[in-house]
């Protein structure tokens, strides 16, 4: 039951990008894409709202959601026909991301237009999540904090000076924030992201780790 509890509200978690939701090129052409999205969801906006788990418990700050496909003009490729299989052991990329069947539903929606099989998908996903490191002072809070998206955005610029304002985007939700996002270059240079809708609040709660259930 705390599996499906975990599972259904991890769903739910995932319907929270309208935008993106109503630019899907469904079906698509593998390998029609102009550049990568990075999702990192900050776990504590997301483990509050479920039962305790050890998945939780071990992502205390930001997670893999996905290395997205995506395009210039604000449409994205998903769930493309492939024959290139999907990753062997999926269970080897819990450290980056909380949940097998968010890493099934990646694979079978984003990382199967990329032309890569599964395993050097998340493997190139993994190169992308860390490649980008998390302000200490996101990871220090122990209380809900208040914050401009503009400061978090500054926040990662100074702890990743090879990246610039341009190159991240903050998503949120119902004023608070559930994810920062990197544009990527298919070689995993920074791009300029474009086409994308920022969050619109000049203020977000910021949901601490402290807060995670125990």
């Amino acid at each position: 039951m705390r599996f499906a509890r975990i599972t259904f509200a991890l769903s739910v978690f995932l319907s929270t990008f309208p935008f993106q939701r109503a630019n899907a090129q469904n079906p698509a052409e593998p390998g029609r894409f102009d550049y990568y999205l990075l999702n990192l969801s900050w776990s504590p906006e997301f483990c509050k709202t479920v039962a305790p788990s050890p998945q939780c418990k071990a992502h205390a700050g930001f997670v893999l959601h996905g290395l997205w496909p995506q395009n210039n003009n604000g449409t994205w490729p998903a769930n493309c026909a492939t024959h290139a299989a999907g990753p062997t052991n999926p269970a080897a990329w819990l450290d980056i991301t909380p949940d097998l069947s968010l890493i099934a539903h990646e694979w079978s929606k984003h990382g199967a237009c990329t032309t890569l099989d599964g395993d050097t998908y998340f493997t190139v996903s993994k190169q992308a999540f860390r490649s980008i490191v998390t302000p200490q002072r996101l990871l220090d809070i122990d209380h809900e904090v208040t914050m401009a998206p503009g400061d978090i955005i500054g926040l990662f610029v100074r702890a990743n000076p090879t990246l610039g304002a341009a190159n991240f985007n903050v998503s949120c939700e119902d004023g608070r924030l559930t994810a920062i996002e990197v544009c990527l270059g298919k070689d995993l240079r920074p791009v300029d992201c474009v086409a994308l809708h920022p969050c619109a609040e000049s203020m977000v709660k910021i949901t601490s780790p402290g807060q995670l259930p125990h």
